[in-house]
């Protein structure tokens, strides 16, 4: 039996069509990904209530370009990305705490806002977030993601006495390193570090900074820097020349007392593995909410 080839031609053609479209959307689908930068998967803002007693300060609304809202690919001078977040009800004129939240290894601006889940919680309290991406952790690196807080202040109203930084794992060693280096200790107002990799080895023969409201937040089960948190608290406890016997809190955490200018030096302890975010944000954002404005 002779086959007719010349039959068979259109659905030939109409088949190699169908499988190229198959070939070709794996393909499309990753360069579409690609010009997201990750910054379509963010999570929910909330609505701030901007109560009277509540605004510390002011800005100049016609000075500033940030939009209320997500925003994406904000960059710092060396070309790390970092997003913003703000109440969805955001007024420029007011002046709001700053919430610099610090990716660990691995992970990056977009991965750290789904995990740590800080967003509605922070923006429904007031504060403008920013997610920044996870630079390899160096002291030049560091000192570079220290200039966020400056650059979002140019575009969104930011009460630069109230600037807190947070972290988990690189993350975490980075934002306690912003209150500990001699040219960056002036940024933060306080700082709420977890799974930090430093301990007291690291921190022996550092100068203490200024007294500073600090939170430690480290996991019983952290294999990776086990015993740690504890060590680093220790430590913040005594250049805040806190009481060396901390009191028990809430949600694990213990408080220390007696503290100079009354700083809040808190260690808080899970039972997570060590890549896991702790499960304590609205602990968090109280703990930074009544830290008040810090003296520069």
């Amino acid at each position: 039996m002779m086959i007719n080839f010349s039959r068979l031609k259109p659905y030939l053609t109409s088949r190699n069509k169908w499988l190229a479209v198959l070939f070709l959307l794996p393909v499309l689908l990753a360069f579409v990904l690609l010009l997201m930068d990750n910054s379509g998967d963010f999570a929910q803002m909330g609505t701030a209530s901007y109560r009277p007693e509540s605004v510390q300060g002011r800005c100049q609304p016609d000075l500033l370009i940030g939009e209320a809202g997500a925003s994406h690919g904000e960059s710092t001078q060396d070309g790390i990305k970092y997003n913003v977040r703000t109440p969805l009800n955001y007024d420029p004129s007011i002046a709001h705490p700053l919430l610099l939240v610090l990716s660990p290894a691995g992970s990056n601006r977009a991965k750290t806002e789904k995990t740590t889940g800080l967003t509605l919680p922070a923006t429904t309290a007031g504060f403008i977030v920013a997610y920044a991406d996870h630079p390899e952790l160096s002291p030049t690196t560091t000192i570079e993601l220290g200039t966020i807080p400056k650059r979002v202040a140019e575009k969104w109203c930011i009460d630069e006495k109230r600037i807190f930084i947070t972290g988990h794992s690189d993350g975490g060693t980075s934002a306690m390193a912003l209150a500990f280096m001699a040219g960056t200790r002036h940024i933060p107002g306080a700082i709420a570090s977890s799974a930090a990799g430093i301990g007291y080895q690291d921190l022996r023969d550092r100068q203490c900074p200024k007294p500073l409201p600090v939170m430690i937040m480290h996991s019983a089960n952290d294999h990776l820097f086990p015993g740690y948190g504890l060590e680093s608290s220790g430590w913040w406890a005594a250049c805040n020349k806190c009481d060396p016997i901390p009191e028990k809190l809430v949600n694990g955490c213990f408080g220390y007392s007696g503290c100079a200018d009354g700083v809040k030096t808190w260690y808080c302890e899970g039972d997570k593995l060590h890549a896991q975010w702790p499960a304590i944000n609205d602990t968090l954002i109280d703990f930074f909410a009544s830290s008040g404005r810090r003296q520069r």
